[in-house]
């Protein structure tokens, strides 16, 4: 039989969390669409400010890091973040300077916009990514099984055994340059465990189901199989992590820049600024507050999104 025809079966997804709201499909408020995990999950979205007030923040911090000029065309202060004077070495705040000054008497507030490019670069990239490595691993393992699940299970204990930031700390000294790309590239590489391990689990819970059954006995191709039908009902879990990930790999890129090991000048980062104020803390606390409570703001936004819709995705917390 044709593969064309293989979707007849195929499971709307979420339809195991939906079908008590929607008792043989009915249609929702009339509008002719079937109930899904993720129309009912959007709606329950909608409705909670926590999603909400996190996603607007995400938002505005979004526009920051693609477009920083957005926060800086009616700042009264210097424009330019590479722009510095030593005269105005940690300069406190004011009227013409927010934020005040760095240690180079370069203008703070237009430094800690900038600084969002980075964060988000590196936070979105690490969990894109890993959540690739973990969706096409974690779905062969958990769908094929025997050996080949037992070899990806090994490599991800191990890569679990090697704590992400002394992991990182090794790996960028033994690399020496440490650009955007490197730092990114060694936190994807030990980053991909948890959300592999999602996958695989939510996969081998859905192929011997009835939908994926009826699909092999159509002649459905296994990539096809995977693809249209497991992986659709199996991402949830992977999602919700890897937004709450994004948060992680912001904040362990800020903790290795603190450190000395992360990104160098001149690049922009939070964490290089906290790296050269926590000397100055009493002197000059406003060089700690600001990219500091940035940096808070931002993760906090992500790890709140993350549980908005891990409620929202999770039939049995509702």
């Amino acid at each position: 039989m044709s593969d064309t025809n293989t979707d007849l079966p195929r499971q709307s997804i979420g339809s195991e969390a939906s079908a008590g709201a929607a008792t043989g499909g009915a249609d929702i408020g009339g509008a002719g669409h079937e109930a899904s995990l993720w129309s009912d999950a959007w709606r329950q979205l909608r409705r909670n400010p926590l999603f909400v007030a996190s996603a607007v923040v995400i938002l505005v911090f979004t526009v920051m890091a693609v477009y920083p000029r957005a926060f800086t065309w009616f700042y009264p202060g210097i424009q330019d973040p590479k722009s510095c004077t030593l005269s105005n070495t940690v300069g406190r705040p004011g009227a013409t300077a927010w934020f005040g000054f760095d240690v180079q008497g370069c203008d703070y507030y237009v430094n800690v916009i900038h600084g969002a490019r980075v964060s988000m670069i590196i936070g979105i990239a690490t969990a894109l990514f890993s959540g690739a490595i973990a969706i096409v691993l974690g779905s062969l393992a958990g769908y094929y099984g025997g050996r080949l699940d037992t070899i990806v299970s090994r490599i991800t204990d191990v890569f679990f055994g090697i704590p992400m930031i002394l992991g990182a700390i090794v790996i960028l000294n033994a690399i020496g340059e440490r650009g955007l790309f490197q730092v990114t590239l060694v936190l994807v590489a030990l980053g991909w465990m948890t959300m592999l391990r999602l996958m695989r689990s939510a996969t081998i819970e859905r192929r011997d189901a009835d939908f994926v059954d009826a699909a092999r006995a159509l002649g459905a191709s296994t990539p096809r199989i995977i693809g249209r039908h497991i992986l659709p009902n199996a991402i949830a879990p992977v999602i919700v992590y890897g937004t709450i990930f994004i948060g992680i790999a912001i904040s362990v890129e800020a903790a290795l820049s603190f450190l000395g090991v992360g990104l160098q000048l001149p690049a922009i980062s939070w964490g290089l600024m906290i790296n050269s104020s926590f000397t100055r803390i009493l002197q000059s606390p406003h060089l700690l507050l600001f990219p500091g409570l940035f940096l808070s703001i931002l993760v906090l936004a992500f790890i709140v999104l993350g549980d908005a819709l891990r409620d929202a995705l999770d039939p049995r917390l509702r």
